[in-house]
């Protein structure tokens, strides 16, 4: 586990990373360098899930590991960093070992910049958290060309979800802050599932009108992920089911939020939920083209 984490002001920081951008060839997305390039961002960006794996080290060193069987992390992604870029995790001050607290966390850059911005949390807590406080804004079903045909309370395709050993090997070797327990035995058995590797388990995509097809660059907007009965463990069958909560427009975007929640497919236990914005630029999409 991470040997830097340091004390200052009344927060706990972890140490400077170096996230890599694993998809910067993937083509038609906004990892990639030329498609970032032309819808006005600085080059390919780093997908924000991918900052959720800094905060580990921090959260067993203040919950323990209790955060991975009743825990959150609730963040909403402010900044875009690209291959390389140095970054840190932040939390807030908390009692180590704290059984039921949330404490306030984000994402910075060494210039000062906030790449994400939330809360995370152990055990049971009355406030809600980051995410769960946003106020979701509906557009009228008319502003919507990219979305159109969606709506609130539109099911989710459902997911059969089981992660083998050698699926994530690829992303566990270029991640910031690998664990043991992510390879190898964990206190729960067998190895257990990384954040943004969580997310990929809770992740489902919302069904589309018939012969209506999606061309417009994506990009997560924000992400919270919940323990429940956790973790979530490599090799156990899962099932994830979700629906949409909110579906709407900014100046510069069109978005979507929805909750899923993920399952024991043997025992029907519910193991972790998810809320997640993912936002479609416009600036991306025929639909908007003009002239």
């Amino acid at each position: 586990m991470s040997n830097d984490i340091t004390m200052k002001n009344g927060n706990m920081y972890g140490g400077w990373r170096k996230p890599v951008n694993i998809w910067i060839d993937l083509p038609g997305s906004i990892h990639n360098d030329d498609v970032a390039g032309k819808i006005g961002m600085r080059g390919g960006t780093i997908p924000g899930t991918i900052h959720l794996n800094l905060f580990p080290p921090l959260l067993l060193k203040a919950f323990g590991q209790q955060w991975f069987e009743k825990g959150s992390i609730s963040m909403y992604y402010t900044y875009a960093t690209m291959h390389l870029e140095e970054v840190r995790a932040v939390i807030g001050t908390s009692e180590e070992g704290a059984k039921d607290e949330q404490v306030e966390a984000w994402v910075e850059m060494k210039d000062g910049k906030k790449v994400a911005t939330g809360t995370v949390s152990v055990g049971d807590v009355k406030e809600p958290s980051y995410l769960q406080s946003q106020e979701l804004k509906n557009a009228e079903p008319g502003d919507l060309k990219i979305l159109a045909g969606l709506k609130v309370g539109d099911k989710l395709p459902s997911n059969d979800v089981l992660f083998k050993q050698d699926e994530p090997e690829k992303v566990l070797d270029t991640i910031t802050d690998p664990l043991d327990w992510y390879k190898t035995d964990s206190p729960w058995g067998g190895p257990i599932l990384y954040p943004a590797a969580m997310y990929h388990a809770l992740m489902l995509t919302p069904k589309f009108p018939e012969n209506k097809k999606l061309d417009a660059v994506g990009f997560f907007g924000a992400t919270e992920i919940r323990l429940i009965n956790g973790p979530i463990k490599v090799g156990v069958p899962y099932i994830a089911e979700g629906e949409l909560i909110c579906v709407g427009a900014s100046p510069k975007t069109e978005y979507f939020w929805y909750d899923s929640y993920l399952e024991e497919k043997e025992s029907g236990k519910r193991v972790a939920e998810m809320r997640k914005l993912t936002r479609l630029m416009k600036a991306s999409s025929p639909l908007y083209q003009v002239g």
